[in-house]
């Protein structure tokens, strides 16, 4: 079969995906044919008529994971697929296996370690083979992790500085809402883990998703509250360090551990120096524990349902658009040289910029689709989009940059 559509956005539906429409409506180039997957062929029509004339000849594809068959129509005439419909762990791998042996390039949004273990094990060689991209990963949860590393580790190369060491992602601010979907996924991960040991196991190995490959000794996940050498400050980890450093990892072993031989990374959140910041610290990982804690007891959990987002569920538009946020990813290289990277934009995290976010990296690997040396696999977004989506970014308005610090932490060579 010919492949007629240039992207395939499943769940189109949904809330994430519909702004993900919303966004290649503008931003997609003349020419390039969206189609809006899902189950509902009325409810496709009903989101296909809220996107105005640029999407009035878009294509409607009826599919579902749970149809195999469908899922690998969509794949055959599709050169690139966009999934929201998670939870991944649950939803996911049907059309992943379809887009490894159709040869068609992926993205997703997925924070899963057990759904992208499992697609690692089971469809990267068969993507290699079939030179498909499936590229996971590609909203918050990890771009800016993963780009953050990957400015740095431009930079060294650039200046000759040696690999990468001790590498920190700080949390400086980030306004926005939970997604009911990342609710959804930690409440499977959650039960899954529960019933079966080996699962807690693969969670808990830093390098869960390096592909047996295990870089220098991971930085310990501190999960209670702690005052970081050097600045003083009182930190606790990101919540989303646990997948968001084994993207990062991932991302380390598809370069054969080219970040450094001496490579170490982690996410932390500052909270202030003295009494004031270990109260907020101590506080938010007295938070992040009661969540997980009560989604875990079966008599809580309707209590949790209740207070937070459903799937398919989010903020209005204006407070997505009032919302942000801004990461600052610090290393050491080899020669001692220091680096800090910035990644930043306007927007909700979960939903306004992730939705560009992913809405970029579908349009990347559309366009780098026939470039050469573009090799296949289950990939990360720095190692299958690298630079290209950087600029992809910034041209939409993100803040994607690097800069050379001197010894009295001031700004060098700031590109």
């Amino acid at each position: 079969m010919a492949r007629d559509i240039d992207i395939a956005l499943l769940g189109a539906t949904g809330f994430v995906g519909r702004l993900v429409a919303e966004h290649l409506v503008q931003a997609a180039p003349d020419g390039v044919v969206v189609g809006l997957a899902g189950r509902s062929r009325e409810r496709l029509e009903q989101v296909r008529a809220g996107l105005g004339v640029r999407a009035a000849d878009w294509p409607l594809l009826v599919a579902d994971s749970g149809d195999a068959a469908t899922l690998r129509a969509l794949a055959d005439r599709s050169r690139v697929v966009v999934s929201t419909v998670g939870p991944y762990q649950r939803h996911g791998i049907p059309i992943v296996e379809a887009c490894a042996a159709a040869g068609t390039d992926y993205a997703d949004l997925t924070g899963e370690v057990l759904f992208v273990r499992e697609a690692v094990d089971r469809f990267h060689d068969r993507a290699r083979e079939s030179g498909a991209r499936v590229v996971v990963s590609c909203g918050f949860d990890s771009v800016p992790s993963d780009l953050g590393v990957h400015l740095l580790h431009r930079a060294a190369q650039e200046d000759g500085a040696g690999g990468l060491t001790d590498t920190t992602l700080w949390v400086r601010e980030g306004r926005g809402g939970v997604s009911g979907g990342t609710v959804d996924s930690l409440r499977l991960q959650l039960e899954r883990t529960r019933e079966d040991p080996a699962l807690r196991r693969v969670v808990g190995d830093p390098f869960a998703l390096s592909g047996g490959h295990r870089g220098a000794p991971a930085q310990r996940e501190h999960w209670r509250p702690f005052v970081e050498e050097g600045s003083g400050r009182w930190a606790v980890p990101f919540f989303m360090a646990p997948y968001n450093t084994r993207v990062v990892r991932r991302s380390d072993a598809l370069l054969g551990g080219g970040y450094g031989a001496r490579f170490r990374y982690r996410e932390l959140v500052a909270n202030g120096r003295g009494a004031r910041g270990a109260l907020r610290a101590r506080t938010l990982v007295a938070a992040m524990g009661g969540l997980v804690g009560a989604m875990s007891v079966p008599g809580l959990r309707s209590l949790v349902d209740r207070a937070l987002p459903s799937p398919g569920e989010g903020p209005n538009r204006e407070r997505r658009e009032a919302g942000s946020f801004r990461t600052e990813t610090t290393t050491t290289t080899e020669d001692g040289s220091r680096y800090a990277a910035t990644v930043a934009a306007q927007g909700d995290p979960g939903y306004a910029a992730t939705s560009v976010m992913l809405g970029q990296s579908a349009l990347v690997l559309l366009a780098t689709r026939d470039e050469p040396g573009r090799e296949g696999g289950v990939l990360t977004p720095a190692a299958a989009l690298g630079d290209d989506l950087v600029q992809a970014l910034r041209r939409q308005g993100f803040t994607l940059d690097v800069r050379r610090l001197d010894r009295s932490d001031g700004v060098s060579g700031a590109r």
